[in-house]
């Protein structure tokens, strides 16, 4: 019986290579409070298995959701648990997925060990992410390939390449979207729905929640217009602060937005 055991143990009994790579460790940390609730795991990627019997032992209450490209042979692998489900088909096939959400409705922890090609991981996250939970999970393993050429990746441009690590970095900037002094700044997909990002060795971890805590320094990403308005209803000079903040400094902040724009032009970034 491994039940009572914690996650590296029940790991190392089933000789997952979660274990092998220290990912349990950073797992026991997020999940030991959940433990005993009864939540809907889905783990893309399936293998051998190992992980989705560790799942079921560790979240005993739990439905553990497997999915997978190929056909997997549950009696062979001994997956034939009442708390586990298994579903083949592609993680980047919109259709599959569109099926799996309207069968499980939401998830509370998504585990990404599948391809991990970055065209698939970034597909994926695209698809599930509006059906993982609020404060749920979302969790990226060996994100090593994303600085691999042979997975999509690329170990050439590290900051401005097209891989799945860059994608969730950038999404670092959704957790201060309001704060960008930007007036000309279009809201992005995930803005104000990440409240946390954790990056580990080969591991991401993305918290799923409501971040609409409003800026102190900028209203509607000026900072021009915040200051105009703290300014002048503090001292009541609103015509020396409007040429101040809302002809000079806005002149200053348009420039400053043409010049990038051209250089991302001129460096292909846009």
């Amino acid at each position: 019986m491994t039940s009572n055991k914690n996650l590296n143990s029940i790991a190392e009994t089933y000789k997952t290579d979660k274990f092998e790579h220290g990912y349990t460790k950073v797992y026991e940390k997020y999940f030991e409070g959940l433990r005993d609730q009864r939540l809907k795991i889905l783990e893309i990627g399936i293998a051998d298995g190992k992980s989705l019997l560790m799942w079921s032992d560790y979240f005993k209450n739990s439905s553990i959701i497997g999915i997978d490209i190929h056909e997997i042979n549950t009696e062979e692998k001994k997956l034939d648990r009442p708390n586990i489900y298994i579903h083949q088909g592609s993680q980047s096939d919109k259709k599959f997925i569109e099926e799996l959400i309207k069968e499980y409705k939401q998830f509370d922890i998504i585990i990404d060990d599948g391809s991990h090609l970055a065209k698939d991981v970034k597909k994926s996250f695209e698809l599930l992410f509006p059906a993982l939970k609020d404060d749920g999970l979302y969790v990226v393993e060996d994100i090593q390939t994303s600085y691999n050429h042979f997975f999509g990746g690329n170990p050439f441009d590290l900051k401005y390449s097209n891989s799945h690590m860059n994608f969730f970095k950038q999404l670092t900037d959704s957790l201060n979207y309001q704060e960008i002094a930007n007036p000309f700044y279009i809201e992005k997909e995930y803005d104000g729905k990440i409240t946390n990002i954790s990056f580990y060795h080969n591991m991401i971890f993305l918290r799923k929640g409501n971040n609409d805590v409003q800026s102190r320094e900028v209203i509607k990403h000026s900072y021009e217009d915040m200051k105009f308005i703290e300014k002048s209803k503090r001292t009541g000079k609103k015509l020396q602060y409007f040429i101040k903040y809302k002809i000079f400094y806005k002149t200053y902040t348009l420039l400053l937005f043409v010049f990038n724009t051209i250089k991302k032009l001129l460096l292909f970034r846009i």
